[in-house]
């Protein structure tokens, strides 16, 4: 199915005109600004911006000066009014001024009357986040430049002091998978910029291209920078496929410095990650000699992890460090990233060299080699004045002294890093992945799996409850991140990083006491017809319909919920289309007894919102009925409990991270009782495995059947040994004799330890299992 954005302009502009306003005492006002200010208070009244109007700069500082010009110069073409320069302090006059009396650097202060508008800032920088507030404050055409006499120019009053919650407020760009030219990389910093965060962390290399330039190493580009083919559909999908269609691209060592420049303007620090020890399949292309494998090597044409790592030799240092003395000169930011993850240890393990290294330098394992190697590179950047900032696997072996970590397995890492005095990053897959799915709905675009709703990345707390107060001090930030191997575009590029960028921006620039989910959707509306008005095609999920459907004493009830404040959900159980005469949802949860089909959709003002929902149940002898587990599913794949297994409802086929699977990770079993309530003659048991390898998730090796009168004493029924599949996911259907039991055990062994040469070799897979079918 071709990819199509799933936004509703005409419903999003309506609503932002109906939606309430947040407690303003002028019922013309509104104040739907992202991230929320730390401090907002509403005021009756607004400014009027006309003829008289005036912008006076109350500073000499020149980058002061520059933000108060470029804001001048947008509302001039918008307006189309002249908006000479005033007198600070004037009637009908817009002053911007600095003060020592704010005490963040990033701080600042709007006061804003019928008669005059103050903006005060300490810095250069609170004077720009104050214009982003500013911007979305007057109406959307201020991004227009062509001005329209139906436009009511007007600051609604209002007193606002503001200052960011973190330090530390980031997005993440993979520009290795896909190539994104400078214009687009330039749009992408824009919103960064408009939503007060301050990090691009702008990922250049890894196995599938190497993008920047490097003087001394021209073969980095000529033949790192492209590939043969890439990889088509999922990574998944048996047997793999590939384009073969040359693909690549890279950024001049011109073109990277205007980027620097363009993001240093908006107040954006470019941090520039060079992969290593791992992800370096492209360089290898280029330079042979540096691997520890015996070749030949291609910059590889599929996504996950080569085996295929830099030898620790001298050579491969004199190397990189000529490559990041290039790199240094060319990036003010005080980080280099020199990623540290997902580094196979296979060739350090079969080589003598490194074996000899490990030996010689008392490195106990290939995991201190790992240390051994961030070291070195963090003592050489330390002498160009830079700190080393990566991923959470550079705490194995030992963290280097003055490392960053950026804690992405989990927040384990950064609970780690922080108790040990080091600063962190918080970029959790669970809350921070935006290359996740964030819909179930089946026409979502093809992902790399997982699924990060909008309210969960909105839910993410960045300071771990484990850490004191002064632990806490070490929490820089938070940061999303967006891997491209599925997204090929810049409209898909736009589509999965928004809206889940703005709320990730409200994590990190407001109070935690501030936040609230509810108001940040009804301050979310208006702000997706602005992002359409910057050209953002921004995914809008908030007229989909979400529910829940669990097992209740032999029946299943089905909740649902909207995410928009305003429409109502309509709805069938008879597999017809819902209507606006259709049954209204109340909120009291459906009860279903039998096989059946549910459709709803949102209605408002009499008309069908966003995309419809449909759902089927299918009936059985477990439907509705209870279960427990010997052992717990992960905490980020626990789906909807135990009921996810007997609520009639089969898990996604191309998703491991919906609501339905439970998951087991690190070679964990599954063994799951089920009580059927009574005596019944069984058959045949059923169930489901989630086949995805290069996820680390894995069928089992086998499944065992057993059934019981008591609950006690069982006796097995039947095993299975034979499980295989290409496809993602793989049913497995017992067929027994017909024996009376009321309690049925199921238990499926987990595959294990992942074997060398495949994705997470060394690590425990993960086993995925969905509904239990008994007839």
């Amino acid at each position: 199915m071709p990819f199509k954005p799933s936004y509703l302009l005409l419903a999003v502009v309506c609503l932002a005109a109906c939606a309430a306003p947040r407690g303003a005492s002028d019922a013309a006002n509104r104040y739907d600004v992202i991230p929320l200010p730390a401090q907002l208070e509403p005021k009756s009244g607004a400014f009027v911006l006309d003829a008289h109007t005036a912008i006076a700069t109350a500073t000499r500082d020149a980058d002061a000066a520059r933000v108060v010009a470029e804001f001048g110069a947008q509302l001039r073409r918008a307006t189309g009014l002249p908006l000479p320069a005033g007198t600070p302090g004037g009637k009908r006059t817009i002053t911007f001024a600095l003060t020592d009396a704010l005490a963040h650097p990033e701080g600042y202060e709007i006061s804003v009357t019928p008669t005059r508008v103050a903006v005060t800032a300490s810095q250069a920088q609170g004077l720009f986040y104050a214009v982003q507030t500013l911007y979305q404050l007057l109406p959307d055409a201020v991004f227009t430049d062509t001005p329209s006499d139906e436009v009511a120019w007007r600051i609604p009053a209002v007193e606002i002091a503001d200052a960011p919650r973190f330090v530390y407020r980031g997005m993440h760009l993979d520009v290795a998978r896909h190539f994104f030219d400078v214009a687009a990389v330039k749009q992408y910093i824009d919103q960064l910029a408009f939503h007060k965060m301050n990090y691009f962390h702008w990922h250049l290399t890894d196995d599938q291209g190497w993008r920047i330039e490097i003087k001394r190493y021209p073969k980095l580009t000529e033949v790192g920078g492209y590939r043969n083919g890439t990889l088509i559909g999922h990574y998944n999908d048996q047997p793999q496929r590939f384009s073969n269609t040359r693909y690549g691209g890279f950024y001049t060592q011109a073109d990277i410095s205007e980027v620097v420049a363009y993001a240093a303007a908006r107040f954006v620090t470019v941090v520039p990650e060079i992969e290593m020890p791992g992800h370096a399949q492209a360089v290898l292309a280029a330079y042979p000699e540096l691997g520890c494998g015996t070749g030949p090597y291609e910059v590889w044409q599929k996504w996950g992890v080569s085996d295929n790592v830099f030898c620790p030799t001298e050579q491969t240092f004199t190397f990189l460090q000529n490559v990041l003395d290039e790199v240094v000169a060319l990036f003010p930011s005080p980080y280099i990233h020199i990623g540290g993850d997902e580094c196979p240890k296979l060739q350090w393990e079969q080589s003598a060299f490194c074996q000899q290294l490990i030996k010689d330098n008392n490195l106990g394992d290939a995991h201190g080699l790992q240390s051994y190697f961030i070291r070195r590179i963090e003592a050489y950047l330390d002498t160009k004045g830079k700190k080393i900032i990566g991923w959470d696997e550079i705490l194995e072996g030992g963290l280097a002294p003055n490392a960053t970590v950026m804690s992405w397995r989990g927040i384990e890492g950064g609970i780690a890093a922080a108790k040990a005095g080091h600063d962190v990053v918080m970029t959790p897959t669970s809350h921070c992945y935006l290359d996740y799915y964030q819909s179930d709905h089946p026409e979502e675009p093809l992902a790399i799996g997982g699924f990060l709703p909008l309210a969960k990345v909105y839910a993410q707390e960045p300071i771990p409850a484990e850490l004191t107060a002064d632990e806490a001090k070490h929490i820089l930030g938070t940061q999303g991140n967006l891997w491209t191997e599925y997204i090929p575009t810049l409209e898909k590029l736009h589509y999965m990083a928004f809206p889940r960028m703005c709320a990730l921006a409200e994590v990190a620039w407001t109070p935690a006491t501030r936040r609230d989910y509810n108001d940040f959707v009804v301050r979310l509306l208006p702000h997706l017809a602005r992002l359409n008005q910057r050209g953002i095609g921004a995914a809008n999920h908030l007229f989909d319909i979400v529910s829940t459907t669990l097992p209740d004493s032999g029946k299943v009830v089905v909740t649902l919920a909207k995410l928009a404040p305003v429409g109502d959900i309509l709805y069938t159980t008879d597999g017809s289309a819902p209507s606006s005469e259709s049954e209204r949802y109340t909120g009291v949860p459906i009860a279903v007894d039998s096989a059946c089909t549910l459709r709803a959709a949102v209605y408002w003002d009499g008309q069908p919102q966003g995309r419809p929902w449909r759902q089927q149940v299918r009936w059985h002898l477990a439907a509705g009925k209870p279960a427990t587990l010997a052992a717990p599913p992960h905490e980020k794949y626990s789906g909807q409990g135990l009921g996810s297994l007997t609520n009639g409802v089969s898990g996604s086929t191309d998703r491991y991270g919906d609501a339905e699977w439970l998951g087991f990770g690190d070679g964990q079993d599954f063994e799951a009782t089920l009580d059927l309530g009574q005596s019944e003659y069984i058959s045949r048991v059923g169930l489901c495995f989630f086949n995805g390898e290069g996820q680390w998730i894995y069928l089992p090796t086998s499944v065992v059947v057993s059934t019981s009168e008591d609950g006690e004493h069982f006796d097995v029924q039947k095993t299975e040994t034979a499980i295989q599949g290409s496809a993602k996911v793989v049913p497995v259907a017992m067929t027994l004799k017909a024996v009376p039991a009321r309690y049925v055990r199921i238990r499926a062994t987990n595959y294990g330890t992942i074997p060398a040469g495949r994705q997470g070799a060394g690590n425990g897979a993960w086993l995925f299992v969905d509904e239990v079918v008994i007839e």
